[in-house]
């Protein structure tokens, strides 16, 4: 997942709404949306690769999602991957399930938001390793610094408060903002570094690209009462739509 707009008890009707977009290479395996064999309080898509998840609902209260963090080095393969870090937090069961405890320095760079137990927190690993407990708001991912979004973070948080703003229920209107293919590079710049052609932080929301690019757009809801749903949309490498799954979900009711 590259961007993630987080709306944590921003809102009279949600105690959470999430949007974002899982970029990928294409031709890297994953499982759609689906409550886990041995496991249905979670649902979350799966890695085939490296087994975990990129983004996950417990119904135990538990919301887990991630995103790489650009600018550090290569990710080094002998490193824990960081999926499992969500698996097992979102399972409540394994060496990280107490996030915690856990050595983010078994991880390549990451970006982290997390709920549990009523509370909501950002977590990083680079420069240092850090955790944050999030405010009421709107908050956002990227593949950039928590603290230095990139341009595209900004945009979809806007395009999150708005929907919450004319108190819309309507989740399709939030799949159409994650289709912004609107990109961000300054005029006379020309970036080679990433498959898309361009320097990643001036990527757009949604990247169209035949080699790595959106493999699924999702949003979660959950409301003031904790009934939930989680919506996962995923695409070709030519962009066009080729799946949808819904999940419906409950969360313990807010004391």
């Amino acid at each position: 997942m590259c961007i993630v707009a987080f709306a944590w008890k921003a809102h009279p009707e949600w105690q959470l709404v999430a949007i974002g977009n899982r970029d990928e290479l294409h031709a890297r395996p994953a499982d759609a949306a689906h409550r886990w064999e041995g496991a249905e309080h979670l649902l979350a898509g799966r890695d085939i690769l490296a087994g975990g998840t990129w983004l996950g609902i417990s119904e135990q209260g538990r919301f887990a999602v991630v995103t790489n963090l650009y600018g550090h080095g290569p990710p080094v393969a002998e490193r824990a991957s960081r999926g499992d870090l969500l698996k097992d937090f979102l399972l409540g069961d394994g060496q990280y399930a107490d996030i915690g405890a856990a050595d983010y320095s078994d991880f390549n760079p990451f970006n982290l938001i997390t709920v549990a137990e009523g509370e909501a927190r950002v977590h990083s690993n680079r420069p240092d390793s850090e955790t944050e407990l999030l405010g009421h708001g709107v908050h956002g991912l990227s593949n950039g610094m928590v603290r230095q979004p990139w341009a595209k973070s900004p945009r979809l948080n806007g395009a999150l408060e708005q929907w919450m703003a004319k108190g819309s229920s309507d989740p399709e209107e939030l799949f159409d903002h994650l289709l912004d293919q609107t990109t961000h590079e300054p005029a006379g710049l020309s970036g080679q570094s990433s498959p898309t052609g361009l320097q990643p932080e001036h990527s757009a929301i949604f990247i169209r690209n035949p080699t790595y690019g959106t493999r699924c757009s999702t949003v979660v809801t959950v409301d003031r009462r904790g009934k939930g749903m989680f919506t996962e949309r995923r695409f070709a490498a030519s962009g066009l739509a080729t799946g949808e799954t819904r999940l419906p979900f409950a969360w313990p009711t807010p004391r």
